[in-house]
């Protein structure tokens, strides 16, 4: 039994526009594979290191009390209750850490300072050669 597809008399048929598939469906794996990739590489990573939550720990007597570079709400720049101008305070911070062992100070600004005073407080100490400066949020014993 023999079929004629179309080879035969009758109608001529016109080809039918078919779409192929195959190199879209290509394309789609292979951003499947590249955002399986990249997907972990874009978790963002931040650090913190809280202290324990021992209220009762007190620190050592023999430690050195903590620096503090304050901006009061009148703009006026302190380190540790001794008001600074603001064209001195990096060369006073600089002698003031080079008796130091830690390079570390606190900074606190009140409630109402203006920013960019405290902004520029942050980056005068900075350049006095503070590597680390943490922002305290609760007032420090001996510290106005």
């Amino acid at each position: 039994m023999a079929m004629d597809f179309g080879t035969g008399g009758g109608k001529k048929r016109r080809p039918r526009p078919e779409m192929n598939v195959t190199p879209l469906v290509d394309v789609v794996l292979v951003l499947l594979i590249i955002f399986m990739v990249v997907t972990p590489l874009l978790a963002k990573q931040f650090w913190i290191s809280l202290p324990d939550q021992n209220d009762e720990q007190e620190p050592p007597p023999d430690t050195e009390p903590p620096l503090v570079v304050s901006v009061g709400s009148d703009g006026t720049i302190r380190i540790n209750n001794e008001e600074v101008q603001p064209a001195d305070l990096p060369s006073r911070l600089s002698r003031v850490l080079a008796s130091r062992r830690s390079r570390t100070i606190f900074f606190d600004a009140a409630d109402d300072a203006d920013f960019g005073r405290a902004v520029e407080a942050l980056d005068l100490a900075r350049g006095g050669g503070a590597t680390t400066i943490a922002v305290a949020t609760d007032a420090l014993p001996g510290i106005e």
